[in-house]
Parts: C-alpha cells; sequence; structure tokens
C-alpha cells in the first residue's frame, strides 16, 4: 500500500493549487516527506504550460504550517548531520522565492516557524482574519533561531526593527498586525481565501508588480549603517531579559547582521551553521524537553479513558483579581460563566477588570469589537447563589481562609449538590477543605497562577478520595483554558507552593545573615529567575508569604526543620507589600497610565538582620537558593506528591519561573549527573543544616547510576 500524500494537487483556470494536508497529524509540520513531496510537484508545475501559478493552501480547518518536526532533531548526532537536512529545506524554499511563476501563500489559522519561512520565500501572501490566524518565529524559545531564511528574508521584508522584535521574542502577530508591519499583503475573510488566491494569481502572472515600501525610519534602520543603533538596543534588551544565560538571542543578531551586511551565500551559511550548532547546546536540549512536556500534558493519563463531564458553563465563586483573572481565560474559549461575589456590586467590580483586559486587545486589534462583545456576552455577575442552581462545577476562589472555604462549600452544595467543587487554594490541604462536605469525592484542587491570562500552568490537586470523573472534567476544562496542567496529589502547599516555601526561607535566612536585598535580587535573576525573591514576595504579600508559613510549618518540623519567621515579623510591622504600599520595598504612584517607582524599604534591616550579619557574594546566594528548591522537589517525587519527573519540570518552569535553560529540577539533575549534585547537597547540608538534608530518592539515583527521566 502507498504511503498516503502530504501535498494534493489541483488545477484550475491555470491555477496549480498545492494542499497541504497532514494525514496523521491535526497540524501539518515540515519534514523529510513533505520536501521530497513539494520538489516533485514543483517539478511537473514548472514543465507544464497550462499552468501559470501556484497557490500553497492548508486542508486543514485551523492551521497553514504549524513549523518544522523538530522530533527529526534526535535523528542526528552532530550538528553537520542537522545542517546538511537544513540544507535542503532551504534550497526548496530558495526554488520558491526564484519560481518563474508566482507563488501565492494563502494562510487560514496558525502559521508557525517554518510555516512562516514558507510564507517568506512566495511572492505573495494573504491570510484570513479567522480568530485562530497567527504567526510567529517562535524558534528562540526552544533555544534555536529560524533556520530555514527566516532571518534573511524577514528583516528584508519587514525592516530590521520589526524583525528583531518578531524573532527575539518569538510573540504572536495577528493578522492586522501582519497586514501593517508588511508581513503580508492582504487580509481576507476565510470562505473568501480562495477567490482572493485566485485573484492575486492572475494579478501576479499578468505581471503586474506588488507594491512593498518600508517606511523612512525602518529603511535607514535597515540599509544603512544606522542599522547598529537597533542592534545595540536589541542586545541591551536581550541582556536585560536573559542575564546572558541564553546562547540563541545573540546568534540570532548575527544571522540578521549578515543578511544586511554579507553576501545572500554568506548570510545562509551562517543562519545554517549556527541553527545547527544552537539545536547540540544544552540549552536548546532543555528546552526541547520542556516544550515535548508541554505537548504530552495534554494527555493525561490518569484521565484518559475517563468520561468527563459536558461543561458548556461554570461557576466561580469571589470576582477579585483571581475569580475574575479565571471567569476571563474561560469565556474566552466559549465558556459561559457565573461570577458571583458577595454582591452584586463587588461582581460587577469583576466584570469591568475583563472589560478593560478586552478592551485592550481591541485598542491593539488583537480581537474585534464583535469578538469582544461575544465573548462578554458568556459573562454573568451576580451576587446569589440562585444562579449557581444545578450547576455543574464552581471554581472557587475566595481568601485563604479554612472557614470560609468551608462556609461556600456548603453554600454551593445547597443549591447544587451535584456540583464539582474546584478550589483555587494555594496552599490549604483539599482533604481539609472537603471535611464536611457531602460529597467529598466531587472535591479538588485548580491552583491557578497570577496573572490568570498570561501564567500558562494549572495545577490540579486530588485527594483520595476525588472521583475519576470530577478530575477528568477540571482536566478537560483547563487544557481548554489554554493551560499546560499537571495533576499532583493531595499534600500542604501541593508542589510549587511548597518547592517555593523553602526558596523564599532561604532569601529570608539569607537576608537576616547579612545579604543585601539587591545582591539578593541581582544574584537570582542573573541565575535565570525572573524575578528576585524579595520583589516577588512584595507581589505576592507579605500577609499571603506569613499564612503560607504557617499553614506549611508544622510539615517541615516534623523532618526537624524550623522556619524563619521573618516574614510574620514584616507582618506584624504593617507590611504587606506592594498592596499597600510598603513591604520589602516602598512604592510610590505613578501619574495616571504609568507605573510607580519603587526603593528598598531600610526598615527591613533594622526589622530581621541579625548584628552579626556577614558579607554573602552571589555564589552562595545562587547555590543555597537554587538547590534548596530542587531538593524539595525530589521530595515531592518520592513522598507521591508528585505523579512523575516530568510534571515536576513543568510545574517549576511554567508555575513559578525556575530558569526554562535547565530544563527543570529533574532534567537539570540528570544532565549535571544525580551523584554531583548529591555532593554539592551533601556540603550545604553540613554547613548549612537539616533543611538541606538529601532527598532518598537523589541518593537512589546517585548510587545506581540512573536518571529521573529517560533519555
Amino acid at each position: 500500500m502507498a504511503n498516503p500524500a502530504f501535498l494534493n494537487i489541483r488545477t484550475e483556470d491555470g491555477i496549480a493549487f498545492l494542499e497541504l494536508d497532514n494525514p496523521d497529524e491535526k497540524v501539518n509540520t515540515l519534514g523529510k516527506k513533505l520536501i521530497d513531496e513539494f520538489g516533485t510537484h514543483l517539478d511537473s508545475i514548472e514543465s507544464d504550460s497550462s499552468v501559470k501559478a501556484v497557490v500553497l493552501i492548508s486542508g486543514k480547518d485551523d492551521n497553514f504550517i504549524a513549523g518544522a518536526d523538530i522530533k527529526l532533531f534526535s535523528e542526528f548526532k552532530k550538528p553537520e548531520g542537522l545542517a546538511g537536512f537544513v540544507k535542503k529545506g532551504t534550497d526548496l524554499l530558495d526554488r520558491i522565492q526564484f519560481f518563474k511563476k508566482p507563488v501565492i501563500a494563502a494562510m487560514n489559522g496558525t502559521t508557525m516557524g517554518g510555516g512562516v519561512e514558507v510564507a517568506l520565500a512566495c511572492h505573495y501572501r494573504i491570510a484570513t482574519d479567522y480568530k485562530s490566524t497567527k504567526f510567529a518565529l517562535p524558534e528562540v524559545k526552544l533555544g534555536l533561531l529560524p533556520g530555514a531564511g527566516g532571518t534573511q528574508r524577514l528583516p528584508h521584508l519587514v525592516g530590521l526593527p520589526k524583525a528583531l522584535d518578531m524573532i527575539l521574542t518569538g510573540k504572536n502577530i495577528f493578522p492586522r498586525q501582519a497586514k501593517r508591519m508588511g508581513l503580508v499583503d492582504e487580509i481576507t475573510h476565510r470562505h473568501g481565501l480562495i477567490p482572493a488566491a485566485k485573484k492575486a494569481a492572475e494579478k501576479l502572472s499578468a505581471g503586474k508588480p506588488v507594491t512593498r515600501k518600508l517606511s523612512f525610519g525602518d529603511r535607514i534602520l535597515t540599509h544603512t549603517p544606522l542599522r547598529n543603533i537597533a542592534f545595540s538596543q536589541a542586545r541591551k534588551m536581550v541582556m536585560k531579559q536573559t542575564r546572558g544565560n541564553y546562547p540563541a538571542p545573540f546568534k540570532i543578531m548575527e544571522c540578521l547582521k549578515a543578511t544586511l551586511t554579507q553576501s545572500r551565500d554568506k548570510g545562509f551559511d551562517t543562519e545554517r551553521k549556527h541553527f545547527s550548532e544552537l539545536a547540540f547546546t544544552p540549552e536548546s536540549k532543555a528546552l526541547q524537553a520542556l516544550f515535548f512536556a508541554m505537548q504530552a500534558a495534554k494527555k493525561q493519563p490518569v484521565v484518559e479513558n475517563v468520561e468527563s463531564r459536558d461543561v458548556d458553563r461554570f461557576g466561580v465563586l469571589g470576582a477579585g483579581l483571581m475569580g475574575a483573572g479565571i471567569a476571563d481565560v474561560s469565556i474566552q474559549k466559549g465558556y459561559r460563566v457565573v461570577l458571583k461575589d458577595r454582591d452584586t456590586e463587588s461582581a460587577v467590580k469583576g466584570d469591568d477588570s475583563i472589560r478593560k483586559d478586552l478592551d485592550k486587545k481591541k485598542s491593539k486589534r488583537i480581537i474585534s469589537s464583535f469578538e469582544a462583545d461575544q465573548q462578554l456576552s458568556l459573562l454573568h455577575p451576580t451576587g446569589s447563589y440562585d444562579a449557581f442552581k444545578d450547576i455543574p462545577l464552581v471554581i472557587e476562589a475566595v481568601f485563604e481562609d479554612l472557614e470560609i472555604k468551608h462556609k461556600v462549600l456548603k453554600d454551593v452544595e445547597a443549591v447544587s449538590p451535584d456540583c464539582i467543587f474546584a478550589s483555587n487554594t494555594s496552599s490549604l490541604p483539599i482533604s481539609e477543605i472537603s471535611k464536611g462536605a457531602k460529597r467529598p469525592e466531587l472535591v479538588l484542587g485548580m491552583h491557578y497562577f497570577s496573572p490568570v491570562q498570561k501564567m500558562p500552568l494549572l495545577e490540579i490537586i486530588k485527594t483520595d478520595k476525588t472521583s475519576p470523573e470530577a478530575l477528568a472534567t477540571a482536566f478537560k476544562i483547563g487544557v481548554k483554558q489554554g493551560k499546560t496542567v499537571i495533576i499532583v496529589n493531595d499534600g500542604p502547599g501541593f508542589y510549587t507552593t511548597r518547592i517555593l516555601a523553602p526558596f523564599m526561607n532561604e532569601a529570608m535566612l539569607l537576608l537576616e545573615e547579612g545579604a543585601k536585598i539587591d545582591d539578593l535580587e541581582k544574584s537570582m535573576k542573573d541565575f535565570g529567575f525572573p524575578v528576585g525573591p524579595m520583589a516577588l514576595m512584595d507581589e505576592v504579600g507579605i500577609d499571603v508569604a506569613a499564612h503560607v508559613s504557617d499553614v506549611l510549618s508544622p510539615m517541615f518540623a516534623q523532618r526537624g526543620v524550623e522556619p524563619t519567621t521573618s516574614a510574620k515579623k514584616l507582618y506584624d510591622a504593617g507590611l504587606r507589600g506592594r498592596k499597600n504600599g510598603r513591604g520589602i520595598y516602598l512604592y510610590e504612584s505613578g501619574k495616571k497610565g504609568k507605573k510607580g517607582s519603587k526603593k528598598v524599604n531600610p526598615e527591613i534591616y533594622s526589622l530581621i538582620q541579625s548584628k552579626n550579619s556577614r558579607s554573602i557574594g552571589p555564589e552562595e546566594i545562587q547555590e543555597r537558593m537554587f538547590y534548596v528548591m530542587l531538593n524539595e522537589a525530589m521530595l515531592c517525587l518520592e513522598e507521591n506528591i508528585l505523579l512523575n519527573p516530568t510534571d515536576g519540570d513543568l510545574g517549576a518552569i511554567l508555575g513559578l519561573g525556575f530558569p526554562p535553560f535547565t530544563g527543570g529540577p529533574f532534567h537539570f539533575t540528570d544532565h549535571k549527573g544525580p551523584a554531583n549534585v548529591l555532593k554539592i547537597v551533601v556540603r550545604l547540608q553540613e554547613k548549612h543544616g537539616i533543611r538541606f538534608k538529601p532527598a532518598g530518592i537523589l541518593k537512589e539515583k546517585a548510587g545506581s547510576g540512573n536518571n529521573f527521566q529517560k533519555s
């Protein structure tokens, strides 16, 4: 039996429609077979005098090309082998660019990475205004760069400043933005894509030129020595954001400079060389592992083959920052949401915050007014439990107090006894919340992270009583909301809060011992964390930190670890963090529309720093904070809080900002070697005490020579 075709061809009115449709996958990706088929079809089109133009279009409903098949990278053992494969792809795209007959890219839905590079090689680009249409060159997020001509063609099309922004950030570009920047030539309705492509094909085959012109500013920052200003600013931004921990952005800038200052062949050689070398760096391997883990997380073995409830509406209890955020991401995905607070006025405040978020998207032309109104029509703010009658699921996001959570659970059960009750608690054990519930099997945790609209993780917590149906339903909702979902077993702090607690505890101990606030912040940001521990303390809230410490202290006490009481001292002194303008930092309100400034609060040192303080260097700060967190992750796996190491890596990176280039606690340990990690943790225990006592599972791996994850 012949292998199914990736490309289907049909000719209509002298126009060859090449339809991309990978029969085995939901999305089209660029691989060996597609490249080979593409070349064969171009041969036949080139020799067919009846064909005057070519249209590339997808047979999928919501994607054009989702990028290259990065699983192929593992087939190559050396950069040279990968470079040879990449050259086959770039040669094909060169052939498209210099094809004697016009080639039009007709794109509906997601166009990512190699898909954008295919479009860049075409002579004309049409995009639909469909809701799932977006463009990105996200290779930098995998520690890579666009390797099929993206760094070489894009700056000539849109100008260097826009190319730098798109490639260095990997961000999504939506249709209207793409048209404004010159990435696409035309926007049409999805049902008008084929007619628009035909019209463009007729125009181009008749020899009518396509007019494209860079703005004056883009021209001088692209095609004159003043481009060095753009590169200088980009380099400063990259250093500020990455602290030099990621090699890819610097190689990207080298490739962009090459295409603007050297020959075409030299530019493409530079791109291919850097791409192939980056693919073999530890940073890229870690980021690729993270990518595959995120993909695999969409299929959780724990809920596979379990029937979930068919939910199209649910309730959110609490219209504050978290509750409104949960409601916001839910209506975006078509869920109808009842948003309840203590009264209608309070619930409407949550509604207002969502409206403001939608207004920002409208102003940036990410969504239309119609789409915004459509989403808002799905939201129902209320102050009454009557709206929860017979509702299938409620996500509770009220204050972190056990008595309050018990009360609202009973209130929900009174109007909807068969309702799944999901608590957004960040530290309270779900088994404690479910005490007294009429149906404890319907109680679980859905721990979102702030801000909900931006943070990609959802941590679902199950007790030994949680039913498979409730778990599967929560998982399905989380995935539809666009979250990467991990499922963990119940316990104080679950996984993410539990490993964050010793990290923050160590920061406070270092502060007590003499570390400067600025040094703590800079050291951990240099190490790869997105924010310093002191800024994080203020953002979370010193009151919340003190509460979490109280919840987790009994667990740590059982191990002989006595947490610092510094957070409570600060709380007792009236410090709350950003929420009241006084915390580790003092905050000043900015003018309307501008962020206020902050400066270190000098009273912190007098409140908690020891009289026998000492100078502490960045290496000690980084080692103590990093390894105390890593060892706690090992304990979570050992105690079956974590179901597997991969979830541990996902939770740490996506929920807490654990440095992505490490791949997470378990990937990092495997790469460094469990025996080497154990030596460091043992040394820290000998110097700093029992809180660094190595997890038994770390000793086991070090002794056996086995890794946590299969390579």
